[in-house]
């Protein structure tokens, strides 16, 4: 008896091995003109989420996978930061295809961070944070920190911790380099590119409630715009828009000079105050030390003769320029 219910399993093991399929699954490309219309599966949604976290190391090794932020203790246990940067900034945050590292002001303040925390400033993975998904991946978990050209003000600070002030920028305009367009006073009627989730969408719509406004997932892609014809300018922190510039010289240009103010400050998520500790030390430190004028002086080329010292409430709450 126990000789045929033994090949009874037998068998049917090997059915349900045929059954799984021994063909591989195919997988259909969609081409640049076809639309997927169907919604997405609860494997698809998984992929999507896989992406959206994939973060790139200091030894430049593509890493996926769920990210998890959480306290200080958590991050330690860890032994690794996960920092949310630009990858489309070149002065701040910009993922170099010739390298597959991250690069920039703000990546260097994440190592900076992962230096106090461990020791070590190499301890740090990079997630992509866009504009819109900053506060989101906080929430989430999917990062530990944010350094991604964020402006700190009340609205935000209602959602999540602030650090110190890092950096002081003010938006202004970029334009094709033979474009009429000298300040916002001249876009009365124009389509200006912006991101979505910026301050800078509510700043121009504001301070040019005329202009037409279309919205873009990431900076590069609203320059792209500008440079095929779609946009007639790109408006976003003057600091941001000079890295453009600085790549497309016979291009672009920055105009306007800035019609606003722009604290910079790292995200942590809300009430995660030993984090935030750590962060505003590794920021205190770079400034008392001279490393942040080296920092700066590094991606941005100038000599820094004013660190931004207050809070940056106080920054914020100053009044701006008017256009």
């Amino acid at each position: 008896m126990k000789k045929v219910l033994s090949t009874l399993v037998l068998l049917l093991s090997l059915t349900t091995l045929a059954a799984c399929g021994t063909e591989p699954a195919t997988t259909v490309q969609p081409t640049a003109t076809t639309a997927v219309m169907t919604e997405p599966t609860a494997t698809t949604a998984a992929m999507v989420e896989a992406t959206a976290t994939t973060a790139v190391t200091t030894a430049g090794t593509p890493t996926t996978g769920a990210m998890s932020g959480g306290t200080l203790a958590d991050i330690k246990a860890r032994g690794r930061l996960i920092a949310g940067v630009k990858y489309d900034v070149r002065i701040f945050g910009y993922l170099n295809p010739e390298t597959n590292k991250v690069e920039g002001f703000d990546v260097d303040l994440a190592k900076a961070v992962a230096e106090r925390i461990f020791g070590d400033p190499e301890k740090v993975d990079f997630v992509e944070a866009i504009s819109a998904n900053r506060i989101p991946y906080l929430d989430q978990g999917k990062a530990d920190v944010i350094f991604s050209t964020m402006t700190a003000n009340e609205d935000r600070a209602k959602q999540i911790e602030f650090s110190d002030t890092y950096y002081v920028a003010g938006q202004s305009l970029l334009v094709p380099i033979n474009s009429t367009i000298a300040s916002i006073k001249d876009l009365d009627g124009k389509t200006v590119g912006t991101v979505k989730g910026s301050t800078s969408e509510k700043n121009i719509a504001a301070k040019a409630p005329t202009a037409k406004i279309e919205l873009f997932d990431a900076y590069a892609a609203a320059v792209q715009a500008m440079d095929a014809g779609r946009v007639e300018a790109v408006t976003t922190d003057d600091i941001i828009l000079y890295g453009f510039q600085r790549n497309s010289p016979d291009k672009f240009k920055v105009v306007g000079g800035q019609f606003t103010q722009e604290p910079y400050a790292a995200g942590i998520k809300k009430g995660n105050t030993e984090l935030l500790a750590e962060v505003n030390g590794a920021l205190r430190d770079l400034k008392q030390s001279g490393k942040w004028a080296e920092i700066f002086k590094k991606w941005i080329g100038s000599d820094p003769t004013a660190v931004p010292p207050q809070e940056w409430r106080d920054v914020y709450l100053q009044p701006t320029a008017t256009p």
